[in-house]
């Protein structure tokens, strides 16, 4: 049978610059299985929400806007920060109405994953909006420009298997709405 593992005990924490979407901590940590002290990186990231938005024909509420770190135009469903002392559940409502003017009074937690673990420190929660409708005009902030769009489930289904949606967050959310497996 195989050992469990085990936690790396921080010897130090060191504080590097604050880069907008997160703050860079470097961590000065002891491996249990070789006793060497090691230096990692981790990002403070504030909690991430993001919403499985479905009209009342269950159609996919989609954004499309530039990523600055691939450099391309991506699809994806509404979601973004949630801010200091805000509930993920506003945060989601607030999301969805600000990103695209949809709102919804259908609301139901998916539950969370870790976005990456390996030096992120968050969690991105996962809400499921239904009979959404289009009730607001957009509410961007200075750094966004998003397009917003409507997906068959079928469409929403090819474009997971073709590679035209491919971020990760998205795809874990969707997946626990629908089935994703290629036919």
């Amino acid at each position: 049978m195989s050992q469990a593992p085990r936690p790396w005990p921080r010897v130090n924490s060191q504080y590097g610059p604050d880069l907008l979407v997160c703050r860079a901590r470097f961590d000065t940590l002891t491996n249990p299985r070789t006793g060497k002290d090691m230096l990692r990186t981790v990002l403070e990231t504030p909690q991430w929400c993001n919403v499985v938005a479905l009209t009342r024909e269950r159609r996919l509420v989609v954004v499309r806007q530039f990523r600055f770190g691939t450099s391309s135009i991506t699809t994806e469903i509404p979601g973004g920060v949630v801010d200091p002392g805000e509930e993920h559940a506003h945060a989601a409502q607030r999301e969805l109405r600000e990103e695209c003017g949809y709102t919804s009074s259908r609301w139901s937690y998916l539950g969370c994953v870790e976005p990456n673990p390996a030096f992120h420190d968050n969690l991105c929660h996962h809400w499921l909006a239904e009979d959404c409708e289009l009730t607001h005009g957009q509410e961007l902030d200075s750094g966004e420009d998003i397009v917003v769009d409507t997906l068959s489930l079928d469409d929403v289904r090819a474009q997971i298997a073709s590679g035209a949606i491919r971020h990760a967050l998205v795809i874990t959310a969707l997946a626990r709405v629908l089935d994703l497996r290629r036919g």
